[in-house]
């Protein structure tokens, strides 16, 4: 007798079965809070350049070559991954491998072997960086202490077309022939005060951490700091941070380069050509504390006075710079802090004349003047002699009376108020609000 119904084929049954099973699952997956994002802050950065002919490597030394190198993290974290860097080589750089463990020595780069640990890269234990480009690895659960060090360990097959590094390490960096990236020693390792092709460590973070970058020269990179000590201010900026609950979750990338220049190149690129990948690319970066000029200032006479104009035009010129570093990190939602230029009276490099010192005053007016800066840290009222203040404090002075000592950089962090970096729960990409503060 037929049936009072169509009756469906059993294809066609088992076709809505899926279908239906297929939406009560999607409107689960719906109904579902989503996950919140992974929030990456950079741990340790350092500015990348070619290095000079006496800081670079031997092409030969890095034909089956192992190099471990230590960096110390200014926060801590579970997780991490790793910057490599190729921005200035002139074709790919091949890297077989790269480790990282917890270092035992600083002085002879001895690891702890149990702690050892091989990096991928797309799944992949070997990485190709394309020419001018930075790779970042895959994220490795590694748990690390904030103002601890970490050992990075590379082998390469062949040397790099043109190396890419930092010369101003201020770390010992060990150089051996074959693949020794997993171990504990590297015997009678050739010991380098440089760093190379590594770019950057970031760490897994909850979503109130930033990084705050410090944009200079050798004054922020280091000169006339100690060897292994991680004594430079940006160095004491990080403890006095950790230091404190309400600033823990906030970390400190130190993108100084010696010799730099506002706006012309000299060891390394010009200021306002490092802004897109010393400032801007820097992860989780929310604060920017700019210290930069005395180099534009001292190269001006370094070879005699100039007539006033030239003066008066390169004054001009950095402050336009300056315009242009607020202007481009605002429109990232980053805070920028203006930190006033330290004197060089009597320096034995710039031999800086009566005008140069009428420069720096008007670039200082400049930074304090409201209106600029978000905030300023007044670094030259902290380091200067009161008596003369065109030179820096004896007490704080390294001897070329244009570098600070160890002593001048923890003052320089000292004077740096903490709560600059309490907006910092406001989040990235909101349009900072202008401040008037200053350090006292």
């Amino acid at each position: 007798m037929p049936s009072s119904h169509l009756e469906l084929p059993c294809v066609s049954k088992l076709a809505l079965a899926a279908f239906l099973t297929a939406g009560l699952a999607l409107g689960a997956a719906w109904a579902r809070p989503t996950p919140r994002p992974e929030t990456w802050v950079g741990a340790w950065a350092s500015s990348q350049q070619i290095p000079e002919p006496r800081n670079a490597i031997d092409p030969d030394d890095l034909d089956d070559a192992t190099l471990r190198q230590i960096v110390h993290l200014t926060m801590g974290g579970r997780v991490l991954r790793i910057h490599l860097s190729n921005a200035f080589g002139t074709e790919p750089l091949h890297i077989t491998s790269v480790h990282i463990a917890r270092p035992l020595s600083l002085a002879t780069g001895s690891i702890d072997v149990t702690t050892d640990k091989a990096l991928t890269f797309s799944g992949s234990s070997d990485v190709t960086i394309p020419a001018g480009a930075e790779y970042i690895s895959d994220p490795i659960v590694f748990p690390m202490a904030a103002q601890s060090s970490l050992a990075i360990t590379l082998h390469y097959d062949h040397a790099p077309s043109q190396e890419t590094g930092h010369p101003g390490s201020r770390e010992t960096s060990f150089l051996v022939h074959g693949d020794l990236v997993s171990a504990e020693d590297l015997p009678n390792a050739k010991q380098i005060e440089h760093w190379y092709q590594i770019a950057g460590v970031d760490v897994e973070a909850p979503p109130s951490a930033a990084a705050i970058v410090t944009l200079g020269d050798s004054i922020t990179d280091g000169h006339a700091t100690t060897t292994n000590g991680n004594d430079r201010w940006p160095d004491d900026l990080a403890a006095r941070l950790q230091s404190s609950p309400a600033t823990r979750m906030l970390s400190v990338l130190n993108l100084g380069t010696g010799g730099n220049r506002l706006l012309l190149d000299g060891l390394g690129p010009n200021a306002l050509a490092r802004v897109n990948r010393d400032v801007l690319a820097q992860t989780g970066v929310r604060y920017l504390i700019v210290l930069e000029g005395i180099n534009d200032l001292g190269t001006l006479t370094i070879n005699g006075d100039v007539p006033p104009d030239e003066h008066a035009a390169l004054v001009k010129r950095m402050i336009g710079a300056y315009e242009q570093i607020i202007l481009r990190a605002h429109a990232h939602g980053i805070r920028v802090i203006g930190a006033t230029i330290t004197p060089d009276g009597g320096s034995t490099y710039y031999h800086p004349t009566p005008n140069s010192e009428a420069d720096r005053q008007a670039l200082n007016q400049w930074i304090r003047a409201p209106g600029h800066f978000d905030a300023v840290v007044d670094f030259d009222k902290v380091v200067r002699d009161p008596d003369h203040p065109d030179q820096l404090l004896s007490a704080y002075d390294s001897g070329d009376h244009l570098h600070p000592s160890p002593a001048g950089y923890r003052a320089m962090a000292a004077a740096i108020p903490l709560s600059l970096f309490v907006h910092h729960a406001d989040g990235v990409g909101r349009r900072p609000k202008r401040s008037t503060r200053h350090a006292r």
